[in-house]
């Protein structure tokens, strides 16, 4: 019995893998039937549909087609506009980097340029002092030359002999006593040329004016002499110390030129080479990174020397020190300004550039 038992368990396993194959299979037939039905069914309505329904369906076809071509199209379209504008980005970077370069390089000529005005307007100004002071000393020379030759004169009148006027009958040159070449003595007769005592010493004949007169004069020239002498010694010479405080400018002895067109601009305020003093001053204090006085002595010289020849100079560097200053505003004006002043001088040549150069029209909107 126990034996029996397993060979049972094992016909009812295979029974039952029999019954779920055959179900398997069977649902398998079932599907393929319902396929064969699904398809075959279209068919039918297909024989039996009018041609209204076959003419919209074939409508509906081309219709398909037609979009499936339209987008094909849309999409060349799309890929030739993708391309173009691909290519156009890249010219675009090359044409800004192109631009970048050519600003760069305007850039730096525009430097270039403004440092060598800046070289040939320091050149330029150079030679102007240099020309001053050719003329100041031609100046010195011809007083010099006048005095001499004054002094020669004098000289040449005082050591002159005195010849009385000729008595008639007598030839020039004849004293009292006939005789060629004695010619009398002033204060003295014949007589007395030739020998005898005078009848009239030259006492004080001359009276009391005559005593007077040189103890007078020197008298008067003590009463005159201090308050003049006093002046002359507190005012200084004023060629020679401009001439002197521009020999120190140029060779960069900066405090001794302060020193002497300090005293030029002191002592002779209405002189011309006054303005050229304040002139100098302002260039000192702007090399010395002192900004604020240089714009107060190019001030000066704006306001009481707008005719001189350093006012366009000063102008330029005032609108220089206010840039310096973070004043860009102001700065400008000054060398619009002196564009509008001095149109025709060398520093409006420079203001031009400088304005160019910052990106900042010459006359304003």
């Amino acid at each position: 019995m126990h034996g029996e038992k397993p060979t049972y368990r094992r016909r009812i396993l295979a029974n039952t893998k029999i019954v779920r194959t055959s179900m398997a299979r069977t649902s398998r037939l079932r599907m393929a039937i319902v396929g064969t039905l699904l398809m075959t069914l279209p068919a039918v309505p297909a024989h039996a549909a009018s041609k209204e329904i076959i003419q919209i369906q074939t409508q509906v076809q081309q219709l398909v087609e037609m979009v499936q071509r339209l987008q094909s199209t849309v999409d060349s379209h799309f890929g030739q506009m993708e391309n173009l504008v691909q290519q156009s980005t890249a010219n675009v970077a090359q044409m800004s980097t192109a631009l970048n370069a050519m600003q760069q390089k305007l850039n730096a000529q525009t430097d270039a340029t403004n440092g060598k005005m800046d070289t040939v307007s320091g050149q330029v100004q150079t030679m102007n002092d240099s020309i001053d002071e050719l003329k100041t000393r031609l100046g010195k020379l011809e007083t010099q030359l006048q005095t001499l030759q004054s002094e020669m004169q004098t000289v040449q009148a005082q050591t002159a002999p005195q010849q009385p006027a000729a008595l008639p009958g007598m030839p020039p040159g004849t004293g009292d006593s006939g005789q060629p070449g004695a010619a009398a003595v002033p204060g003295t007769s014949g007589d007395a040329a030739n020998g005898a005592t005078p009848t009239n010493p030259p006492s004080n004949a001359a009276g009391p004016a005559t005593a007077a007169g040189p103890a007078a004069g020197p008298a008067a020239g003590l009463a005159a002499g201090p308050p003049a002498a006093a002046a002359t010694s507190q005012a200084p010479p004023l060629r020679d110390t401009y001439l002197g405080g521009l020999r120190d400018f140029n060779a960069a002895h900066y405090e001794a030129a302060q020193s002497e067109f300090g005293d030029v601009a002191r002592y002779y305020p209405n002189d011309n080479l006054a303005g050229n003093a304040e002139y100098y001053l302002g260039e000192i204090a702007f090399r010395q990174h002192d900004y604020k006085a240089t714009i107060k002595y190019d001030n000066a010289v704006l306001s009481n020397f707008s005719g001189n020849v350093k006012a366009p100079a000063a102008q330029l560097r005032k609108g220089q020190a206010l840039i310096m200053m973070g004043e860009r505003e102001a700065g400008i004006r000054e060398y619009r300004a002196l564009i509008h002043r001095y149109p025709q001088s060398p520093e409006s040549v420079q203001a031009r550039s400088r304005l160019n150069g910052m990106g900042v029209r010459i006359n304003p909107r």
